[in-house]
């Protein structure tokens, strides 16, 4: 039987300015990659969404990006492999301890945005991801874009890492995604979207935005929880993933 994992990024909201809807998404997912406060998030923020993720028995990823809180940490940033490793650590680091006082733990690592698309191909940010999660937790699994540096680097430093794909991006004939700054990066359909993913996860292909067929190792699917129609489509993947037989949950994960 196919299994797949599901995630979401959560925990964007930051002060008094809320985004997204985490409490109903938490419903359809198995992992929340929560933001540490760098591009997205703040105290307050980060243990709400720890102890809702508790309740709903979903596993709790720390989700590490560039200090951008003006550019939602989707801008790239010229920041040397030390530093890069040093803010992985101390975003990482917030995190497990607000679970710890939870009484739950941190048990993934996903970067995001700007920084998760340079570390798939620069293999210096991707070592230094890696490393940072080594260094931190040997048993932390990272989560990294199929077939990318980030999944490679992880396996170079003896980590379990996820092959992640993705629901509502297009993609390059290298495997990469389409840029957020072209128009066709994103797929509005749900529809089309969730085709790709039963497709992904079944056939482990997908079709690159010039028609090039490419492979493709889904363990964990993303879903954006930013976008205002995060909860619809999160309740129909779960239904259109049920229908086609593929079990919605960490299989891969001995947690």
């Amino acid at each position: 039987m196919f299994s797949v994992d599901l995630n979401c990024d959560l925990g964007e909201s930051y002060g008094l300015f809320r985004i997204g809807n985490d409490q109903e998404v938490l419903k359809h997912i198995t992992s929340a990659n929560i933001a540490c406060g760098y591009h997205a998030g703040d105290h307050n923020v980060m243990m709400e969404t720890v102890k809702m993720a508790k309740v709903f028995g979903v596993k709790i990823g720390a989700h590490p990006g560039f200090p951008d809180l003006h550019g939602f940490g989707r801008r790239e940033m010229k920041i040397s492999a030390d530093e890069i490793y040093n803010l992985t650590i101390y975003q990482i680091g917030a995190l497990v301890a607000i679970a710890k006082t939870c009484g739950t733990k941190v048990v993934h690592v996903k970067p995001h945005g700007a920084l998760y698309n340079m570390a798939a191909k620069d293999k210096e940010i991707a070592d230094a991801i890696a490393g940072a999660v080594a260094d931190t937790d040997p048993t932390f699994i990272l989560f990294g874009l199929a077939g990318s540096c980030l999944v490679k680097a992880g396996e170079e430093k003896g980590l379990q890492v996820a092959h992640e794909v993705f629901a509502d991006r297009t993609y390059q004939p290298d495997g990469s995604l389409t840029p957020r700054s072209e128009t066709n990066a994103i797929i509005h359909d749900p529809s089309l979207a969730i085709k790709r993913v039963v497709r992904m996860v079944r056939e482990g292909r997908i079709e690159a935005v010039d028609g090039t067929e490419i492979e493709i190792k889904a363990d964990t699917i993303c879903i954006h929880g930013d976008e205002p129609q995060a909860l619809d489509f999160a309740v129909r993947l779960n239904e259109a993933l049920k229908t086609e037989g593929i079990e919605v949950g960490r299989g891969w994960d001995s947690l």
